[in-house]
């Protein structure tokens, strides 16, 4: 049975091993379920139409497919966050250089001439597609949490908490909005917010 930490952590060690069995319909579905998005909006946020973005998502998650049958995941060589970022990045690159053939040392879309930095500041490391894989990452994480803390957190509590913190609803709003009185909504607010961080601490001290 596991524990409430386990099943908190995003990627666990046993998903990915179950992972390896292709035919594992529902492990993938978890599995994509819970980093389609953050891939997506990585690629939206690097400037890719929806629908390209769309398209790199599907084809992260084939080239994942194609490695989970060999893959054992080893934490002293590098995170999953680490190792999710290099697979996207590939697929990133390689949608740019379907787009543009090289000419030289420039990439050019039909006669239309394109300069490399996109190029380059996707394939460095520490450039800006690391810096907006963090700041989604942090965004996913804190997803992840809320998600866990609204199905084990009391529901009206919960509903006060979102209103009040999340859709920055003044405390005075909410109160009227629900009937309920003044301190109860601070009260929600405090003891949501500590469950949420508790949760977002669990997950960052258990890297995935």
């Amino acid at each position: 049975m596991p524990t409430e930490t386990e099943d908190l952590i995003p990627t666990r060690e046993t998903l990915l091993s179950r992972l390896r069995d292709l035919e594992d319909q529902t492990s993938w579905r978890e599995f994509f379920e819970t980093y389609w998005k953050l891939i997506f909006n990585v690629v939206r946020k690097a400037g890719f139409s929806e629908a390209a973005a769309q398209d790199i998502v599907q084809e992260t998650f084939v080239t994942i497919s194609r490695h989970m049958p060999e893959f054992r995941f080893q934490p002293a060589m590098g995170s999953f966050k680490t190792w999710l970022l290099q697979i996207t990045r590939s697929r990133i690159i390689d949608a740019l250089r379907r787009k543009h053939s090289k000419q030289g040392d420039q990439y050019v879309r039909r006669e239309e001439p394109l300069s490399t930095s996109l190029l380059e500041s996707v394939s460095d490391e520490g450039g800006p597609l690391d810096a907006i894989w963090d700041a989604e990452w942090h965004a996913h994480l804190l997803d992840t949490a809320l998600e866990y803390v609204k199905r084990h957190a009391d529901a009206r509590q919960f509903q006060i908490f979102y209103l009040h913190v999340v859709k920055n609803v003044s405390a005075l709003q909410v109160a009227c909005r629900l009937g309920v009185k003044l301190p109860e909504v601070y009260f929600a607010k405090y003891k949501i917010s500590a469950r949420v961080k508790k949760e977002i601490k669990r997950l960052e001290s258990n890297p995935p």
